[in-house]
C-alpha cells in the first residue's frame, strides 16, 4: 500500500511539473462559466490575476464565439500587453471585436515597437485606427518606424531611448533620469546609450553599473566591454543571431549616417529567434506558417502545395520501381524488402538534414567547414548502413533462406545510408547557396533522393545477382 501512495504522490507531482505555467483547466472553466452567464463581475474577478500572456492563451485556445463574448464582457479591463502577447493569426479578430473608447486606451499603454508589431500585418482601415488613438509625437514615431522594411532591425527597435552625452558624469545621468517624466521613458530599459555631440552612440552603461558608482565617475569609465551598434536596415534574423553570439541585452539602432535612432531589447531579439526556429520546425514538415488558430481553408491552403510536390517524388520513385517489375515478379521477396531500404534510408536523410537546416540557421555550418561537415555525415552514415547491413544480411538470410539476398540487401542499405548522409547535408546547402529556404524545400526532394537511390540500388543489385 506504501508503494502505491508514493506512485500516486510522485504520478501528481510529475502532472504538475508537466503543467507548469500552463493555464489552470478549471481557472478555464470558471472564466466559461461566467462569460456564459453573463456575470461580468465574477470574470473581472476571475482574470484579474492572469498575467496578459495568460489572457492572450486562452483568447488563443477558445472559440471564436467565446472570445467574442468574452472580449464583449472584459472590453473595460483589456490591457495593451494582450494585444501584443496575441499570436498574429487571431490578433486581428480580437481587434475587431474590441470598442474604439478600449482600443485606444490599450495601444497608448504600448511601447513604439509593440505597436509597430501590432498594426503591420493589419488592414490599412483597422491600422488607421490605432494611428489615431496614438498622441502625436508617438504616431510619428510608429510611422517612421513602418518606413524601414518588414523583418529589418528598424521595425523591430523602440524609439524610446535613454542617452546621456559623453562629458557626463554618473551624478548627471542620475539626476536626469530622476528629473525625466515618468511617460518620457522606456517601461523598462537595461542601458543608457552614451552618444557623442553628433549623436553617434559610443557605449552602454548598464543601470547595476551606474547605481553602484560614484556620482563623480565619468560614464566614459563605465561603458560595458560588450558592444554592438544595428544599422538600422539589418534583417532581424541577423540581429537575433548577434544577440544570442554576444550574449546582448539591449543595443542601439542607427541610421545611415550613425545616429542614434532607437534601441532594441533582448525580449524582441529572443521572440525573433524563436519564432525563427518555430518556422524552420513547421517548413521542414512542409506546413509553413501554420497556426491552431487557422481555419480549415487556410491551414488546407497551406499544406496542399507540398503535397502535391510530394505526391510528384513519389511517382519518380514509382518509375524506378516500374523498372524492375520482372524481378520483383520473379522474387516477391524483394516487394518485402524494398520498403526497408527506402525507409531507412530516408530516416537517415532527415536526421541530416535537421542538424544541416539548424546549422545553416545558426550560421555554424560556413564555407570554411561544409566539406567537413559532409565527410563526418558520409562517415556517420557509412558506419550506421555497415551496422544494419549486418543485421538485414543476417535478417534476409535467416527470414528467406538467401545467403545472396542478404549480400544483395546490406549492400544496398550501404550505399543508400551513405546517399542520405551525402543529400541530407549537401541539399539544404546547395538550396540555401541559390536563395531558396532550406527548410521549406529540402525535405522533400531528401526523400526523393532517398527513395530513388534505395529502390534502384537494391532492385537493381537483385536482378544482376539474383535473377
Amino acid at each position: 500500500m506504501m508503494d502505491d501512495s508514493e506512485d500516486l504522490e510522485r504520478t501528481r507531482e510529475e502532472e504538475d511539473e508537466a503543467e507548469a505555467y500552463l493555464l489552470d483547466r478549471k481557472a478555464v472553466a470558471a472564466i466559461l462559466e461566467a462569460v456564459e452567464a453573463g456575470d461580468q463581475a465574477t470574470l473581472t474577478a476571475l482574470m484579474e490575476p492572469l498575467h496578459a500572456a495568460d489572457i492572450a492563451d486562452l483568447l488563443e485556445q477558445i472559440s471564436h464565439g467565446d472570445r467574442a463574448d468574452l472580449i464583449r464582457l472584459y472590453d473595460r479591463e483589456f490591457d495593451g500587453e494582450i494585444l501584443s502577447e496575441l499570436d498574429e493569426s487571431i490578433r486581428e479578430d480580437v481587434i475587431s471585436m474590441l470598442t474604439p473608447q478600449v482600443l485606444n486606451q490599450a495601444v497608448r499603454e504600448m511601447d513604439s515597437d509593440d505597436v509597430v508589431d501590432l498594426i503591420e500585418d493589419l488592414e490599412d482601415e483597422q491600422q488607421a485606427a490605432i494611428l489615431g488613438a496614438l498622441e502625436d509625437s508617438d504616431r510619428a514615431a510608429v510611422q517612421q518606424s513602418l518606413s524601414y522594411p518588414e523583418y529589418s532591425a528598424g521595425r523591430l527597435m523602440q524609439r524610446e531611448v535613454v542617452m546621456a552625452p559623453e562629458h557626463w558624469n554618473v551624478g548627471q545621468a542620475i539626476d536626469h533620469l530622476r528629473n525625466t517624466k515618468e511617460e518620457d521613458l522606456p517601461d523598462q530599459f537595461y542601458h543608457i546609450v552614451m552618444v557623442d555631440p553628433r549623436l553617434h552612440p559610443v557605449g552602454n552603461i548598464t543601470l547595476g553599473k551606474l547605481m553602484r558608482s560614484k556620482r563623480a565617475t565619468m560614464l566614459r569609465d563605465i561603458l560595458e566591454e560588450t558592444f554592438q551598434v544595428i544599422p538600422a536596415m539589418r534583417d532581424e534574423g541577423d540581429v537575433a543571431y548577434a544577440f544570442n553570439q554576444y550574449h546582448l541585452i539591449s543595443a542601439p539602432v542607427v541610421d545611415d549616417e550613425g545616429r542614434l535612432i532607437g534601441v532594441i531589447t533582448i525580449d524582441d531579439a529572443m521572440a525573433v529567434l524563436d519564432e525563427e526556429h518555430e518556422e524552420d520546425i513547421l517548413r521542414l514538415a512542409g506546413v509553413g506558417e501554420g497556426s491552431l488558430s487557422d481555419r480549415v481553408m487556410e491551414t488546407t491552403k497551406q499544406r496542399l502545395p507540398w503535397l502535391a510536390v510530394n505526391l510528384v517524388t513519389a511517382i519518380a520513385a514509382s518509375l524506378v520501381i516500374a523498372q524492375f517489375e520482372m524481378a520483383l515478379a520473379q522474387i516477391v521477396a524483394l516487394a518485402v524488402l524494398m520498403p526497408i531500404v527506402a525507409s531507412m534510408g530516408g530516416n537517415a536523410g532527415t536526421q541530416s538534414l535537421t542538424v544541416a537546416v539548424r546549422a545553416i540557421a545558426t550560421k555554424d555550418l560556413t564555407g570554411s567547414n561544409v566539406w567537413r561537415v559532409i565527410r563526418r555525415e558520409c562517415l556517420v552514415g557509412l558506419i550506421n548502413g555497415t551496422v544494419f547491413a549486418v543485421v538485414m544480411g543476417i535478417v534476409g538470410y535467416i527470414w528467406f533462406g538467401s545467403p545472396a539476398l542478404g549480400y544483395v540487401i546490406a549492400t544496398a542499405m550501404v550505399i543508400n545510408m551513405v546517399v542520405a548522409g551525402l543529400a541530407g547535408t549537401g541539399i539544404p546547402i546547395l538550396l540555401e547557396r541559390v536563395g531558396v529556404d532550406p527548410a521549406l524545400a529540402s525535405g522533400a526532394f531528401v526523400t526523393t533522393v532517398t527513395d530513388v537511390v534505395g529502390f534502384f540500388a537494391f532492385l537493381g543489385l537483385a536482378a544482376a545477382v539474383l535473377l
